[in-house]
């Protein structure tokens, strides 16, 4: 097959590998604020995971990527409501393949609490509690002020003890000072979750894993809550 033949096939095949991959398997994802500092940068970019919340649900500590309910305000991530005409076909194609910037409802934190945990904090280190177990974050650096937490308020480390329902996920940014998380905006849905955060991508020097952090290996869960958990048939999100 001449050359002027053969390059359009080629990428017309690329391109739709690439909607494959990211519509089933990998998605791109670039971190569009601070909220998770120092772990994740503005600019970076995160590969997601869309398979493997297909098998198993969330664990404490990892980072996910999930789509914000209705009562989640988008504050973190807005898009630019004047974009040109250009500028929205070059998302639309950009999101089909997994490399625009997230939506204005997309969010990146670490989830904390898992259905039938108790989350709290503070103890007196300032700490958060997890089933009365507390929690050394090392990842946390810029941690919030404490303080007595108002209604609606993420701007205070202290917040009163939440029962995560079933079926519901407790997510916090690691950069607490500035995040927009589950002490204010509530709990995330496991249905809404679009995959596992596993490394950063690019800038390629800052490539490396973002792993299940171990600190909440001492935490134990409710058994008679969680149990019935495991045969309840999940929606897929694809």
């Amino acid at each position: 097959m001449p050359l002027w033949q053969e390059l359009p096939l080629l990428l017309v095949v690329a391109f739709c590998l690439a909607v494959l991959i990211r519509t089933f398997l990998m998605q791109a994802f670039y971190i569009p604020s601070g909220s998770m500092e120092d772990t994740l940068l503005v600019g970076d970019r995160v590969l997601v995971n869309k398979v493997v919340y297909e098998f198993r649900d969330p664990a404490r500590g990892e980072v996910i990527v999930f789509k914000g309910p209705e009562s989640w305000t988008a504050i973190e991530n807005r898009v630019d409501p004047g974009a040109g005409f250009f500028s929205k076909l070059g998302r639309s194609v950009g999101d089909l393949i997994g490399i625009s910037q997230p939506g204005e409802k997309d969010f990146i934190k670490r989830v904390i609490g898992v259905p039938g945990d108790e989350v709290s904090c503070c103890d007196s280190d300032g700490r958060i509690y997890v089933n009365g177990v507390a929690i050394d974050e090392p990842y946390v650096v810029r941690n919030s002020t404490r303080g007595q937490p108002s209604a609606k308020s993420c701007s205070t480390r202290d917040f009163a003890p939440v029962t995560v329902e079933p079926g519901m996920l407790f997510v916090l940014g690691d950069h607490r000072r500035v995040s927009q998380d589950s002490r204010c905006q509530g709990l995330v849905p496991i249905d809404n979750v679009i995959g596992k955060a596993m490394v950063i991508a690019t800038p390629f020097g800052r490539w490396g894993s973002l792993a299940r952090q171990d600190v909440f290996d001492g935490v134990t869960g409710d058994a008679a809550v969680l149990l019935p958990l495991l045969f309840v048939t999940r929606k897929r999100r694809w």
